[in-house]
This record gives C-alpha cells, structure tokens and sequence, in this order.
C-alpha cells in the first residue's frame, strides 16, 4: 500500500512532495500543476510577495525563484523587484519538471475509507490505496460570494477566481466588489483590456502596500519594523516566523488574528494603474436584481445614504473562506468526522485532522498555524513539519479501522 497520496500540486503540493522524496517517503502526488496561478488569475497580474517570498520550497533550496530567474535571464531581486504571475506559474511548471517529473496530471474524484487507510478514486476510474493522503488544494473550492448577490445567475455574476483572461469582457460593463488585492488587480486588468469597470469597495480608502524607496534602513528601523516573509512588522514578523507559537495559543484568539490580521491591501505597484479607475468607496452592496439584461446592485454608503447601479456583469472579488462542504471528493461520512472551527478543519501540531490519517495543508491550515498558510512562504513550514510527521507514521502500523464497502459508498 502507498504510504501516502498528495492532493493537490500547487506551492504546498510541490513542496510537501520534493520533501517526501528526498526523506524516502513513498507517495504519488496528483492534480493540475500550478492550476491557480495558471487559469485562475488575471494575466499580467505581480504577486505581493517579494521575491525571497515567493519560493517553493525543495529541502536543500537547491531551485528558488531567484536560481530560476538567473537561469532564464529574468530580472529578478530579494525585494523591491515585483514578480510577475508568469515567471512565478512558469517557475512552479519548471519545479515540477526538474524535481518533480512523474507528478500525475490527474484530478482526484472520490476519497473514501479502507481497512488500512483509504481509497482515492481518479478522473480515469483508477483507484489509488493510500495510508496517509495530504490534502493541499489551496484556494480552489473556496470562492466566497455574499448571500445577497449569490441568487444572480452566472451570466450576470462571477468570482474572481473564474478569470484569468479580462479581455473577453473588452467593451462590457462590469462592477467588481472588494478591496483587496483580488479587486484592485483584477479591475486595473479588465480597464486596461478594454472593459467598463467599476470599483465597489465597503472601505472608505484603499491600502497599498508602502512604496521600496531603496535605501538603506537604520537600526532602529530594522528592529521596529523587520523584514518578514509577510511583509514588515513585528506581528507579520511573528506570523512568518512561528506557526508552531501560534498554534498553541487559544482557539478563539488564532481564529480572530487570522480574520484580522493582513487585512485587504494591493501591492505598490498599481497603485497608480488604479488612480484611472472610478471607485465608489465606502459602500455595500445590499440586494442585486436583474432589469432588462442588466444587474441592478443597491448599494448603502457608510453614512447610510443609498443608491443604485447598473452594470451588464458583477465579479465578486470578495476572497475565499474554507468551506470543506465544497471539497467535491471528500466522502460524506469522512466530511462528517473532521472536527471543524471557523469552517476549516482544527489540526493538530502535525497538521492531522481528527480523522487519523487525513491531512490539511495549505489554506484550509491558516486557522491552526497563523495566516502565513495563507501564502507561499508558509509552504516551507508546512513541507518540513509534515514530513518529519509521515518519517514517524510510517514505523507505526495504523489500526484497522471498520468501515462501508467502498464498492457499495453512496456519493
């Protein structure tokens, strides 16, 4: 039987499996490699994270961003250079073919129990037998739409997630809601193809991260305000740094930093992109309705006063929150056994869930280990801790567990 089956083969997938192989840990990994970053962002988007942030992780750092770019001939530095979507989607492909090469491009369909750990069912009708199965799917199936706009039809409503080319929208209308990161980049795509967007944001003013001037800090800036793989900060420093720290503090107060902490923000770097783009800010949208083949959203501003308006199409750039109800491939009896706070599964120090054997990594971790789960910095942390996880595993026999015929497992 297979020691353990990766699911997922985003940053966290990579990273868990390079670590695997190098501990001699037997495990196959599938999914669609960097399929996120691929198909579900706007193209000639940059990532807020610096460069040294921005890595996917094998144990002896042997293939970072900044080795990969030199190779290419990309412009690449630590901080202060922004990395574009495609070099950092064609650095994962690169990771995968140099390191990863027998990584299987195939979607997992079904996870159910066995005696001895668990059966995966793919898109080709195969089975896979695994002790141990790592579940590492990032963001995807976890789009978050309000309720209020949630009853639109697709043809007047989409997420954020779903768009990877603005161009198709060139000479429509469209109202993207949010303020963060998601909103910005995507409204200054949809604008700069042709599109006619708007901004529709419950923020009185939007954030961006501050400006690299490219001088030297002091030592009392250094000391005040580190440098972290989040960004400056004492907190961003401590979120970064020590995932197992926060790990033991009390429930209710990891769930409330992670909702709070890194709060909506776009990155310095289209700051000025955006300044072309009419926002209307400090608003909320209440209701949407369709009239006459267009979406009428009544928004409510801040100081109570109401309005409305119409667009042909609304994307919703309002984030992701984990939701395992979503994971199409988790069985139903699993799904119901995994104990949950805030909507994500509460793992333990090993990032196991109270189902033995099923691992999260990844987003669906950012309420046990902090909100650096929430970014590729965070898949270093996660690749080591689960790996020396799966070397103690394995000298274990795990128990047999009593369960339904797979063969007879309703969906």
């Amino acid at each position: 039987m297979l020691e353990t089956a990766i699911i997922g083969a985003g940053p966290y997938g990579l990273s868990i499996a390079a670590h695997f192989r190098r501990r001699g840990i037997s495990f196959r990994i599938f999914g669609r490699p960097m399929d996120s970053w691929l198909n579900h962002m706007p193209k000639g988007m940059m990532l807020k994270s610096d460069g040294f942030a921005s890595n996917i992780y094998d144990p002896e750092s042997e293939f970072t961003l900044e080795h990969f770019c030199a190779q290419r001939g990309i412009e690449y530095c630590d901080a202060g250079i922004p990395v574009r979507l495609e070099t950092f989607s064609a650095y994962g492909l690169a990771f995968r073919e140099q390191i990863l090469p027998d990584l299987e491009d195939k979607l997992v369909v079904g996870l159910d129990r066995a005696l001895e750990g668990f059966v995966l069912r793919l898109e080709n009708g195969e089975t896979v037998a695994a002790r141990r199965v790592v579940v590492s799917v990032g963001i995807t199936h976890f789009e978050y739409v309000p309720d209020n706009l949630a009853h639109l039809p697709p043809e007047f409503l989409s997420h954020s997630f779903r768009h990877a080319n603005p161009e198709a929208f060139k000479g429509r209308s469209v109202v993207v809601i949010g303020g963060g990161a998601s909103a910005i980049d995507l409204a200054v795509a949809l604008h700069e193809s042709g599109a006619d967007v708007q901004l529709v944001a419950r923020q009185s003013a939007l954030k961006f991260h501050s400006t690299p001037t490219g001088k030297p800090r002091s030592r009392w800036q250094q000391i005040r305000h580190p440098k972290s793989g989040l960004g400056p900060g004492l907190r961003s420093r401590f979120f970064s740094d020590a995932p197992m720290l926060f790990h033991h503090l009390p429930e209710r107060l990891r769930l409330k930093a992670v909702e709070r902490t890194l709060g909506p923000s776009a990155g310095w770097f289209v700051k000025d992109r955006m300044s072309r783009i009419p926002c209307l800010l400090g608003h909320t949208p209440q209701s949407a309705d369709v009239q006459d083949g267009k979406v009428r959203l009544h928004l409510r501003a801040v100081d109570g006063g109401e309005r409305d308006i119409f667009t042909e199409h609304v994307i919703a750039a309002t984030g992701y929150k984990v939701d395992l109800g979503r994971v199409p491939f988790l069985d139903t009896e699993i799904r119901s056994q995994i104990k949950t706070a805030g909507g994500a599964p509460v793992l333990s120090s090993t990032f196991e869930s109270s189902v033995p054997g099923i691992y999260f990594a990844g987003l669906a971790s950012a309420n046990s280990f902090g909100p650096v789960m929430r970014f590729a910095f965070g898949a270093g942390f996660a690749a080591r801790r689960l790996t020396e996880a799966m070397v103690k595993a394995r000298v274990r026999k795990p128990a047999s567990v009593p369960v339904r015929s797979v063969a007879t497992t309703t969906k």
